[in-house]
């Protein structure tokens, strides 16, 4: 009868049993007739114990030739071992089979390394424990997206990456060759969202997005992810409140599903628990004057930076909402508000620890006129957005959305200090490779 092959993330369904696990070497050490060896699989870690006394010497002599990343076929008995690391289980090993081992020693060794030597290495430092757990928790982010929109009769629609125009009238746009023409990377999903909303209700699309600001800060990437729901008939409190109960579903999906990744890097749950709805709302008004008194130099008028930023979410100590900016600072699409037009029904969601805004949304002008005097103003080519203002000729509706940035996300709940560790292969001003 063959062996059952397991992964290491289920290897509690064969206690006491014998099974094979397949994965790498991650570390080994050596205590006389004992030679305990940890393995990876992809889905976790676990200690391979070597009793010379119970093998036979070709597994032995396996056992002292494997190095750091040699690819290997373990056969043994999975034991209960609440002391052992990485998991409650270890293997008793009883055979080892060699399939690569390699050519020259490992880069990455168990010892401390340069941020710049790990970015160079990312595709082998994605093999560390911590690296793998981010991506883990990735993934249950990004799940969870999709769970909770799917669940709410969002429908997933998909929006093109290259665009012939800017969404949002920056000059921040990476150019690229379109046969005999000129086009973008897209900056935003967004306008073409709208048009899949009108057709088809509640949406959301999910990509790349690619913005070439030359920003060095740690919540900047050249290329990420957004999230961006769009929705007809929805009011500006709505969106709101769509937008908490979506980041308190994702914090809750993770707490339940990731406890090992979140245990392994370290992170305070206690901080993730406290997040809970209602979230405070604040006008940019109160915002500014709140600054202001704590020794900050904005104006009225200006956009807010990371120190603003990060001030006014520790203040709160949970995700804020800032609200009704000024509308010389929103996008050319941001809906005036008809009470007060200086400021726009948009808002910035701000995460606690630091982690800056991680959702921006609000109301799309819904009006032709206003649309097409906005698209004069910041001086975009009214032809490329014909189609755009379309959907203001026919059938047009009060709408709005929201887009949020996955790796911010990720980078917040994870508890790791810059952006760049929650991209799998990131993309900054200073790196494109590997």
């Amino acid at each position: 009868m063959n062996t059952p092959v397991s992964t290491i993330q289920n290897i509690g369904a064969f206690e006491e049993k014998t099974v094979t696990l397949e994965g790498w070497l991650y570390n080994k050490r050596k205590a006389g007739q004992l030679m305990f060896l940890v393995l990876r699989d992809g889905t976790g870690f676990i200690q391979a114990v070597a009793f010379k006394k119970e093998i036979d010497e070709d597994t032995w002599e396996a056992a002292k030739a494997v190095t750091q990343e040699t690819s290997v076929r373990v056969t043994g008995t999975v034991r209960k071992e609440e002391r052992a690391p990485y998991c409650n289980y270890e293997m008793g090993v009883q055979k080892i089979e060699i399939l690569h081992k390699p050519n020259e020693e490992y880069p990455i060794s168990h010892k401390e390394h340069g941020p710049d030597f790990l970015l160079q290495n990312r595709h082998l430092w994605l093999r560390t424990p911590t690296q793998m757990a981010i991506m883990r928790i990735r993934a249950e982010v990004m799940a969870a997206c999709r769970q909770y929109l799917d669940d709410h009769e969002f429908t997933a629609v998909d929006t093109p990456i290259i665009t012939a125009n800017a969404c949002e009238g920056t000059t921040d746009l990476f150019e690229v060759d379109y046969f005999e023409d000129k086009a973008y990377l897209s900056q935003t999903g967004q306008l073409y969202n709208e048009a899949n909303a009108m057709a088809m209700g509640k949406v959301y699309c999910f990509s790349p997005a690619f913005r070439a600001e030359k920003s060095k800060t740690r919540r900047h990437l050249t290329e990420f992810w957004m999230l961006e729901p769009e929705m007809p008939f929805v009011g500006f409190d709505e969106n709101m409140q769509i937008q908490e109960d979506l980041i308190c579903h994702i914090v809750q999906r993770v707490l339940k599903n990731r406890q090992q990744e979140l245990k392994l890097l370290e992170r305070d749950e206690e901080k993730l628990k406290t997040i809970a709805g209602p979230f405070p709302r604040v006008s940019y008004d109160d915002a500014v004057t709140f600054l202001q008194s704590q020794g900050h130099e904005i104006q009225w008028g200006d956009d807010f930076g990371s120190p603003d930023e990060t001030a006014l979410a520790n203040h709160y100590n949970k995700p804020v909402f800032v609200h009704r900016f000024p509308t010389k600072i929103k996008a050319f699409y941001m809906q005036p508000d008809p009470d007060r037009p200086e400021v726009a029904l948009g808002s910035d969601l701000i995460a606690p620890e630091g982690y800056g805004e991680i959702i921006g949304g609000g109301q799309r002008i819904d009006d032709y006129d206003l649309l097409l005097q906005r698209l004069e103003e910041h001086k975009l080519p009214v032809e490329a957005f014909s189609w755009y203002l379309d959907l203001r000729k026919y059938g047009s509706v009060p709408h709005g959305g929201f887009g949020m940035g996955v790796e911010r996300v990720v980078a917040w709940i994870c508890g790791i200090q810059h952006v760049r560790e929650a991209s799998p292969f990131p993309r900054t001003i200073y790196r494109i490779q590997p």
